[in-house]
């Protein structure tokens, strides 16, 4: 059923999107050129194909802890490093996208909801390193792995925190985050709590990013409440992301954009 709908959705988005050259807004537009279609530092990309093999390469077995929608893929608590990194772990497709967003702004300090093997945090650091990274994850195995493997390759500008993020999320939401991520949680009204909560530490060039808002018709939802609330101005539709933004300066506007 999920995957159908991710399916009808992705089909949809390919009728709607556009490039560059449907786009009027110059700060949306030079984000497109000069981000999203610049080519990314092969060392980088190297790097990050590197820690993946790595992970692929660990056979262990870990009780993964679950505190949100659940897995698609994954019937049994039990599961394989090398088959969360290859099955659950974000894709080459996100990994260029997010690189791009992380060179192109030169974020200062992030946060990210949902470490799972921290794939996405070694990309994260790979574009900012030296920003301040702070990462919440829920299961203590799947953090215990990600801590190992990225001390291994060398990122240590950042700052893991273990639990559940209804109490975690608050204990970190004390300062100003240039970028936050969230990857945690599939649920409509819990991402929606965790959006309204985050807004407190949001300044005028903050940027949101939500992963798998086509991931279910209740995150489409989500999606969509985010576009409308009051504090949000600009949007980005990249079918694989949601891109918020908080420029005081920028008329309210949506953007479906191909990258």
């Amino acid at each position: 059923m999920f995957m159908l709908y991710s399916v009808k959705k992705y089909l949809h988005f390919r009728i709607h999107a556009t490039n560059k050259h449907g786009v009027h807004s110059p700060f949306v537009y030079d984000l497109i050129t000069k981000g999203f279609n610049k080519k990314l530092n092969p060392k980088f990309m190297q790097q990050i194909k590197t820690y993946k093999k790595d992970l692929f390469q660990n056979k262990d077995i870990i009780k993964v802890t679950d505190f949100g929608a659940g897995s698609k893929i994954f019937k049994s608590t039990e599961r394989p490093i090398n088959k969360i990194a290859k099955n659950a772990g974000i894709s080459s497709k996100k990994i260029k996208l997010l690189l791009k967003i992380c060179t192109y702004f030169d974020f200062n300090s992030i946060l990210e909801i949902g470490t799972s093997l921290g794939i996405g945090t070694f990309t994260l650091s790979t574009g900012n390193p030296k920003a301040k990274i702070t990462t919440l994850e829920g299961c203590p195995e799947t953090l215990k792995t990600a801590k190992k493997y990225l001390s291994k390759h060398s990122k240590s500008n950042i700052n893991y925190v273990q639990g559940d993020f209804k109490n975690t999320l608050d204990l970190v939401l004390n300062q100003p985050y240039d970028l936050i991520y969230f990857d945690g949680n599939h649920q409509k009204n819990t991402t929606i709590e965790y959006f309204e909560k985050c807004l407190k530490v949001a300044h005028n060039n903050s940027i949101f990013i939500f992963d798998d808002i086509y991931w279910s018709k209740e995150m489409t939802e989500a999606w969509e409440y985010i576009k409308k609330h009051s504090k949000v101005t600009v949007t980005i539709d990249t079918f694989y992301f949601g891109i918020v933004f908080f420029r005081k300066e920028q008329v309210k506007e949506n953007f479906i954009i191909r990258t």
